[in-house]
């Protein structure tokens, strides 16, 4: 019988791609999601399940829940006997943290706990969290180790991921059987190579990628650049961009991990290389052989000039390396948007 694996916030972007290499690696994923960051499809199944369950010519277990509500997680958990959960679900986004800090607070650090309790109940102590460089703040130095300091967080999005991270450690250490990886992921960007799952947020993206890939492709008219006067290379924001699928073969490295019972691990997936939003928008270009329209706009709340990787630690005791570059990930994520529109 394959190991199945809950994986919480599964119809999302990421977590939809780590759906489909579990499959690939021989798990079972049973998947939960309230729809926040996901499509709805047919049959009231996140559209990326569908379409996963139609290439993979599989069929994947999926309820609709929200972790704020505990005794349908509880019900979850006495349904299935779980090995692992990977967990995904939370809001995600930088700016709207800024303006609605208890909301992100709430949903992020409530369910979160709501998670754990259920997983102590049901003896379920194998864990991968989907965290964040944001924990890092505004970087001492790069590229970003995982010795570097973290806490000094920007905006109530990173704090979040921040606490989170405190509360499996602690767990860990005080439940000795508890085996958590911490994943601090840099930019993810991209879509599946098949086209048919990629970032198809709900109104209008916040992240660079997809709505750089929608100005190449006249849904949008044009990006704003959200500040130009940075210490970067062209004066706007450097970032580490990885590609999803890359992303998602981490976390199945991260899961196999589990298995060395070494309590809690942290590790940064990223690339090792940072680019700028300039150059980001250079690259869709050359990928789309179109002229892609952008205004400067102030800088965000919350916001920092550079922040890019050290991957090494991921490479040495996970076997994990990020293989696409930049030109096969702009020419992914345009397929998918002209599949989606």
């Amino acid at each position: 019988m394959a190991q199945k694996v809950l994986v919480t916030g599964g119809g999302g972007y990421i977590g939809s791609h780590c759906v489909v290499e579990l499959i690939e690696a021989g798990y079972h994923p049973v998947v939960i999601d309230d729809f926040s960051n996901a499509v709805q499809g047919e049959g009231n199944v996140p559209e990326s399940l569908r379409r996963i369950e139609k290439f993979m010519d599989t069929k994947v277990e999926f309820s609709e829940l929200n972790l704020l509500d505990k005794p349908g997680l509880e019900k979850i958990f006495k349904q299935h006997s779980f090995y692992a959960v990977m967990h995904f679900a939370g809001l995600k986004a930088v700016g709207e943290s800024v303006e609605q800090p208890l909301r992100y607070y709430r949903v992020n650090l409530t369910g979160t706990i709501n998670l754990l309790e259920v997983m102590q109940a049901h003896g379920v102590h194998n864990l991968v969290f989907s965290s964040s460089a944001t924990v890092y703040g505004d970087p001492q130095k790069l590229p970003i180790d995982e010795q570097h300091p973290a806490g000094g967080c920007t905006n109530p999005y990173g704090k979040t991921k921040f606490f989170i991270e405190e509360m499996i450690q602690d767990q860990c250490s005080a439940e000795k059987d508890w085996n958590a990886v911490l994943l601090r992921y840099f930019n993810p960007i991209g879509a599946h190579v098949s086209g048919q799952i990629g970032e198809d947020p709900q109104g209008t993206p916040n992240n660079l990628l997809p709505y750089v890939a929608q100005v190449a492709i006249g849904r949008r008219k044009h990006l704003n650049v959200f500040g130009n006067d940075y210490n970067t290379v062209d004066g706007t924001g450097v970032r580490d961009y990885i590609h999803v699928v890359d992303l998602a073969k981490g976390h199945i490295a991260a899961l196999r991990k589990l298995k060395d019972n070494d309590g809690c691990k942290v590790y940064n997936l990223g690339t090792g290389t940072g680019y700028s939003v300039l150059q980001m928008v250079q690259a869709m270009e050359k990928a789309s052989g179109r002229e892609i329209a952008y205004k400067i706009a102030p800088r965000r709340s919350g916001d920092i000039a550079s922040c890019y990787a050290d991957p090494r630690l991921a490479e040495k005791e996970l076997g994990w390396k990020a293989n696409f570059g930049l030109e096969r990930m702009c020419t992914y994520e345009l397929c998918f948007q002209c599949l989606c529109y």
